[in-house]
């Protein structure tokens, strides 16, 4: 298991610095210049010349890249032009907001989209299997503003019971925590929970169908052990690769939903950033996010060894 984890660290560590140079690179492409900001309006031609000498903008690509690699590496992800504050700091600040929504809104979706597509595979052709792809489908055709702008109407506007907007840290008061955090995880989780239940049930169905499992029903095994020890365990991989790239996306900042529920997480600093230029922001959150997908894959990469201890052999 020990060689298994170091050749899948030992692989993420060229990712790493291939996904690196992609992000600085492409930032060095969007309009503007930092310089011309921060010398405000008058843009005095010695101050811009020294702002660009101290950014390291007077130099070749190679080296901002390397400068900015090391400070990187130390821990320095720069400082954001708009806010005056280190970017590590602001993600900092920030990433508990998105984790805690990603955490509610993937434990909401796998709650809601493996038991439906484990019965949907089971019951196969009967009201359950109908009822639980016509869910699906809604799930995946409803826009999550539009579900997040209907249930703030539903539940803050007429019965009053959930605040529209806004944010509360769990250790002030959880019970107002929940509150505002329970609609847009549920918005999110919606969506989700119908890809996870369509990914289940096509699992299950191709497990259920196989020799082992037949075998289990003809050795007298409860139906419900066939379907939980020896099919859903099997049927787990696509399921692990899948959860662990939309808490991926999560991580990465709900766009729209932190707009529309005012939570101040990655969606909305990442958006805040690109509308005002502030390139180190954007480059930091970038970085943060291509590196947490790495290691989600990573850890999903462990979980099949577990599920699956063929692929540690392989």
């Amino acid at each position: 298991m020990l060689t298994f984890i170091v050749r899948r660290v030992a692989a993420i560590v060229p990712t790493l610095v291939f996904v690196s140079i992609l992000i600085f690179g492409l930032q060095q492409l969007l309009p503007g210049d930092p310089a011309m900001v921060l010398a405000g309006e008058e843009r005095d031609p010695t101050v811009i010349a020294h702002l660009r000498e101290t950014m390291h903008l007077d130099q070749p690509f190679p080296i901002r890249y390397l400068y900015w690699l090391r400070g990187v590496l130390h821990g320095d992800l720069g400082e954001s032009l708009r806010l005056q504050q280190p970017v590590g700091a602001l993600i900092a600040e920030k990433l508990p907001v998105t984790l805690e929504l990603a955490s509610i809104a993937i434990v909401i979706a796998l709650a809601i989209g493996i038991p439906a597509g484990v019965v949907s595979a089971v019951r196969r052709g009967t009201a359950w299997d109908y009822g639980a792809n016509v869910v699906a489908l809604w799930g995946l055709s409803t826009p999550n503003f539009w579900l997040g702008i209907m249930l703030i109407l539903l539940f803050s506007v007429t019965l009053g019971w959930l605040p529209a907007s806004g944010y509360v840290s769990p250790f002030d008061d959880w019970r107002a925590n929940l509150a505002a955090m329970i609609m847009p995880a549920f918005v999110l989780g919606n969506a989700i929970a119908a890809v996870l239940m369509r990914h289940t049930r096509s699992a299950m169905l191709q497990v259920l169908s196989s020799d082992y499992v037949r075998t289990a029903r003809a050795k007298g095994a409860r139906e419900r052990d066939v379907v939980m020890k020896h099919a859903l365990r099997n049927a787990l991989i696509p399921i692990i690769t899948l959860g662990a790239l939309e808490f991926g996306t999560l991580l990465s900042g709900a766009v729209l939903t932190e707009q529309v529920f005012t939570i101040p997480g990655f969606g909305k600093l990442i958006v805040d950033a690109v509308f005002n230029r502030d390139y180190a922001v954007v480059q930091g959150v970038v970085l943060f996010t291509a590196t947490a997908y790495i290691v989600l894959n990573l850890c999903a990469d462990i979980a099949y060894a577990v599920v699956n201890p063929r692929i540690r052999v392989q």
